[in-house]
């Protein structure tokens, strides 16, 4: 199954991830009107809108800063450069043993976008300031270094994250030599989508 790669198509049929995807039993369903609410304060802050792993991502001055995304439990707002967040409300979560940062607003109930919508953009006007004068979250030092695109793609997908933990070392080595192959970091956010599957399956880059 391909994910999405028009906005639209995540807000009426879903992501393109699992086989609820175009179904009534999808999470982007469920959490419609939510997601909706979260677009528009994204949108009013005058974000890009782009797709990326499937899912509504909002960039500024050439970096991404928020990601939506949807589960059966509840939807989130996702902060991309989490190390730099200072969280002052104490609302951020993580998402999964191997998030190393707390990265996201997990919401679970549609009306709480409104309630919380003050320190949402609050917390992207943060995420923007630190696009705009171009600082990044320092460097984690790894026995693999992942390419950016890989651990973007991480932060944005939990299942992700921990199938490609658990994988062996050499697996993961054979990932991020053909990602880091890759000239173009399109090019990588392509093979990341194609890989997916593979990498929830216990799988290396070459095996069938």
């Amino acid at each position: 199954m391909a994910m999405i790669s028009d906005i639209a198509d995540y807000f009426s049929k879903g992501c393109g991830r699992c086989e609820r995807f175009a179904t009534p039993d999808c999470s982007t369903q469920k959490w419609k009107s939510g997601l909706i609410e979260l677009r528009r304060i994204c949108l009013s802050m005058d974000l890009e809108e782009t797709v990326k792993w499937g899912q509504p991502c909002y960039t500024f001055a050439g970096r991404n800063i928020v990601i939506l995304g949807a589960f059966r439990e509840g939807f989130l707002i996702g902060f991309m450069d989490a190390a730099l967040m200072k969280d002052p409300e104490g609302v951020l979560q993580k998402r999964g043993a191997n998030t190393q940062h707390p990265h996201m607003i997990l919401l679970k109930a549609n009306d709480q976008v409104g309630k919380l919508e003050p320190v949402i953009r609050a917390y992207i006007k943060e995420a923007m300031g630190y696009a705009e004068a171009g600082i990044k979250p320092p460097k984690v030092e790894r026995d693999i270094e992942l390419p950016d695109e890989l651990v973007e793609a991480m932060d944005a997908d939990p299942e992700l994250a921990e199938a490609f933990h658990a994988l062996t070392p050499g697996r993961q080595r054979s990932y991020t030599f053909n990602l880091n192959s890759a000239k173009k970091p399109a090019t990588r956010i392509s093979r990341i989508a194609k890989f997916r599957n593979k990498i929830i399956a216990g799988k290396g880059a070459m095996e069938r």
